[in-house]
């Protein structure tokens, strides 16, 4: 590795790990875990996916979307429930990625990949108001003024910094500046410290304390399902949006086995479940991180942290890591998809839209899932307004039809639609040069048509069949000839 791409990796790694502390250490107070197991989740889950996974420059940790998963699980059942969890959700992520189901990821559209990023951009900056508050009540007066200041300080020197300078990353700048602003100058304001005790020593291996048994199956069978799945989905995301801001390609089945390896050690080691983080892989990709060691050398500073540098981090002023993580918001949304909405149809304005609002307020799965359902049935129905035929009378006397388009569930009345079967002479010819067969709806509508033809005491003849769709038909055992 050369010497400028290895200073860039291990600084890149040095920001990042500062992104990620207060970050985990929030996702496990919402969970109603020890700070320490979100820290233990983020050490592991993010140096083993740095080391195997697919995907160079992406950061892995103990994520937001995972914590709301399991708050429910937790509060009723407790911790080692919850270790379990960890364990059977990384077994699955592990069989998708062994059963290569991570090309699936293509199957999510543009569209909803937009409202995938703003939707997380607003969560990443909505999550940064809590800061500014004390207890449950807003701050106020000198604190309030004194944090905003600091806050607009980091993100000012974010900003401007790369313009003079690209030695080093902006946001280690800003946080380490700021910091010693205050420690010099003993300003009020809160500090990481204030949040958890960091302090602690090495995870210790053991497994979840919980009875063996199909009932404890039961219980934490859906909490993996759906840990899986949102871990999942917000990594092949994450991955194809890296894809993109480096221009270079990643391997989504090798990054799924990685991640669920990741997790199954993690709940081994008493941590919490995690996938990738948008907002700190963008932090990451922008200081300058590239390889995997920028990733290692996150995770590894985590595990430091905890063990030997508590006493110094603990000092860092919140408000700087407020201000990096409003930039992380502003520079993940995608502010293009604004520009474009009077330049592309309806359908896709709408479904950025949804997806953007359903990822803030309700989870990142159902947001996905619910733009990739809009789409498709955004797609059927333009499918299947594409169907038409050509009609004419041959010289014997018959009647050739000639379809043009995709044969399919949603099309197949505008297919019928097409015949008229009561006042067509004796003989009909229907070539299917151009017409494809999808699905069995298709070989219904055919005999249905056949049907309708030979009720009115007429013959149907079906021509220039595609390989494929003779295959259908005679699966099916629908006459073609």
């Amino acid at each position: 590795m050369k010497p400028i791409r290895l200073r860039a990796d291990v600084l890149a790694g040095l920001t990042t790990s500062f992104a990620l502390l207060p970050e985990c250490i929030a996702f496990a107070l919402v969970a109603h875990l020890n700070p320490l197991m979100g820290l233990y989740g983020a050490f592991i889950i993010c140096t083993l996916t740095a080391l195997f996974g697919g995907r160079p420059g992406m950061v892995s940790g103990a994520a937001g979307s995972m914590a709301v998963v399991i708050v429910a699980l937790v509060v009723q059942h407790g911790v080692q429930y919850l270790l379990a969890t960890v364990l059977l959700g990384g077994l699955i992520m592990m069989a998708f990625g062994l059963l290569r189901l991570g090309k699936l990821v293509r199957m999510v559209p543009h569209p909803v990949m937009l409202g995938f990023v703003n939707g997380l951009a607003i969560i990443i900056a909505l999550a940064q108001l809590e800061h500014f508050k004390s207890g449950e009540h807003w701050l106020s007066g000198t604190p309030l003024y004194l944090m905003a200041g600091l806050v607009l300080l980091t993100m000012a020197i974010v900003y401007i910094l790369p313009r003079l300078t690209k030695a080093v990353p902006p946001a280690l700048v800003a946080i380490l500046g700021v910091g010693l602003l205050v420690y010099l100058f003993g300003l009020p304001t809160r500090t990481l410290g204030d949040m958890a005790h960091i302090a602690g020593g090495l995870p210790t291996f053991a497994l979840p304390d919980i009875p063996w048994n199909l009932e404890t199956l039961r219980i934490i069978s859906p909490y993996a399902i759906l840990m899986a799945l949102v871990g999942l989905l917000e990594t092949l995301l994450t991955l194809n949006l890296t894809d993109e801001i480096t221009e270079t390609r990643g391997y989504p089945d090798r990054e799924c086995v990685a991640l669920g390896a990741a997790n199954m050690v993690s709940g081994a080691f008493g941590g919490m479940g995690g996938c990738a983080m948008i907002g700190q892989t963008v932090i990451n990709l922008s200081s300058g991180g590239r390889g995997r060691l920028s990733g290692v050398v996150a995770g590894v500073l985590i595990l430091l942290f905890i063990l030997f540098l508590s006493p110094l981090i603990e000092r860092i002023p919140l408000a700087a890591l407020v201000g990096v993580m409003f930039v992380v918001s502003q520079q993940t949304f995608a502010w293009a998809s604004l520009r474009v909405i009077n330049k592309v149809p309806l359908n896709d304005v709408l479904v950025i839209i949804a997806v953007t609002t359903i990822t803030v307020f309700t989870d990142l799965a159902t947001a996905v899932l619910c733009g990739i359902v809009i789409a498709a049935l955004n797609f059927a129905w333009q499918q299947a307004r594409e169907l038409y035929a050509d009609e004419h009378l041959e010289a014997d006397g018959s009647k050739l039809y000639r379809l043009h388009g995709t044969l399919f569930f949603a099309s197949t009345t505008p297919f019928l639609n097409q015949f008229d079967p009561a006042n067509d002479p004796a003989r009909v010819t229907l070539d299917c040069r151009h017409l494809s067969f999808v699905d069995y709806s298709a070989v219904a509508a055919l005999k249905t048509l056949r049907e309708r033809y030979a009720k009115a005491g007429k013959h149907l003849q079906v021509f220039h069949l595609s390989e494929r769709c003779k295959k259908l038909l005679k699966r099916a055992g629908v006459d073609h000839d």
